[in-house]
């Protein structure tokens, strides 16, 4: 593990490598979404099988035109990336050279076309069933672009700060030492001569970043400050009714604990019952304790203010309601077209999801193989549906038809 910190020396005195073999228990930062991001080199817990399209149940009642400028806005990051790099894991992802082929033809599809469209997929991709841990079945959970009440300067009303990436925070990249690392990062500061890791939740909430002029503003509710962070993104609402749109510039490192489990741990809400509504309603309900709960959480997000159309996901493309979801790196890369199979949530009687989706954004909270965030788009509605779901599925990768071994 030394061998893999020694370009870390660099940066510090030798007293660097102590504590970053210690940080390595850390999850792995989101990627910075304005740099292509190198993908995996390895992948032991994906299994995926070659399947035909009558075996994806709804697949011809899908509307496929729909989700080609999705998929496009994927191909203009894949352009920017080496011809000769691999895409995933997996022998069967191709390369990027294969990928901006297909992206050249979808190009020719005429828009709302849903026939061409069909036949695009269907002659260029090879659906892959994925599975993992010994089950095809994963869970399916939403995320959304929330809005909170803010302003530029703080008063009695906007007390609660949103900060930018502070200019101490020092991120190494794990997999340019060992490929055994790959996807991994950890994130600290130098303490002299020393790596360190990274100021807690705790630690930052207490005034370990005052004075640095990091403020982007400030917003007027603690626990929307809180589920922003878990958000990565989102609106605020300004006093004259304009907004600005926030986006994920970094994070502290440090390993994200999802305090609806550390609720259940304590015995104050069973398993089945937490959801996004639940925790804000306990949350509100215990000011004093609420805080120290949201504190168990080390990691902390650092935001900035993005202009134009958003929100950005992990891939730095416009996230699409209903199209983009957020994948873990380390089983589907960035850009590939899935096809999911789900639910909504609170549907009586239950509506079924199953459509063609686009992997554009990444969570420290989606791990395993067959695990999905379905990006629900902004504003209550939104968070409404976000908040509650947890909802079983199934994913199936569409992968180039060249590397297929089904005719």
């Amino acid at each position: 593990m030394r061998a893999a910190f020694h370009a870390l020396i660099m940066l510090s005195a030798a007293g660097l490598l102590s504590a970053c073999e210690q940080f390595l228990a850390s999850l792995p930062a989101q990627p910075d979404i304005l740099t292509p991001q190198p993908a995996p080199t390895s992948d032991s817990d994906l299994f995926m099988t070659e399947i035909t399209y009558q075996s994806l149940p709804g697949w011809k009642a899908e509307r496929h035109s729909e989700v080609l400028p999705v998929f496009l806005k994927s191909c203009a990051r894949l352009r920017k990336q080496p011809p000769d790099q691999a895409v995933g894991p997996k022998r069967e992802m191709g390369r990027i050279s294969d990928w901006v082929r297909l992206c050249d033809d979808a190009q020719v599809i005429r828009p709302g076309n849903d026939t061409e469209a069909q036949y695009f997929f269907e002659s260029r991709f090879a659906p892959y069933a994925m599975s993992g841990h010994g089950s095809k079945t994963g869970l399916i959970t939403g995320y959304y672009e929330p809005e909170l009440r803010g302003a530029w300067k703080s008063d009695q009303t906007y007390r609660f700060p949103l900060y930018a990436l502070p200019k101490d925070l020092v991120s190494a990249d794990l997999e340019s030492f060992d490929d055994k690392w790959a996807g991994e990062q950890v994130a600290g500061r130098l303490e002299g001569s020393r790596y360190v890791p990274y100021y807690t939740r705790a630690e930052i909430e207490s005034g370990q970043l005052a004075g640095q002029q990091l403020e982007i503003l400030w917003v007027n509710d603690p626990i929307d400050s809180f589920f922003l962070h878990i958000q990565g993104s989102g609106r605020i609402i300004l006093p004259d009714g304009s907004h600005v749109r926030l986006g994920y510039a970094g994070r502290n490192g440090r390993r994200y604990t999802a305090i609806g489990r550390e609720l259940v741990a304590a015995g104050i809400m069973r398993l089945k019952d937490v959801n996004m509504g639940s925790l804000r309603r306990w949350l509100e309900s215990n000011p004093v304790a609420g805080q120290a709960v949201m504190q168990k959480n080390k990691s902390f997000i650092f935001f900035r203010v993005v202009k134009g159309q958003g929100p950005l996901g992990a891939q730095g493309v416009v996230l699409t309601p209903g199209r983009s979801v957020a994948v873990d790196r380390r089983h589907v890369p960035l850009g590939v077209p899935m096809w999911l199979e789900t639910t909504e949530p609170g549907t009586r009687p239950v509506k079924k999801i199953r459509k063609i989706v686009i992997a554009q954004d990444t969570g420290s909270a989606i791990k395993g193989p067959v695990r999905a965030d379905y990006f629900w788009g902004h504003g209550r509605p939104a968070g409404e549906k976000a908040g509650i779901m947890k909802q079983k599925g199934k994913l199936y990768m569409l992968l180039p038809r060249k590397y297929a071994t089904r005719p």
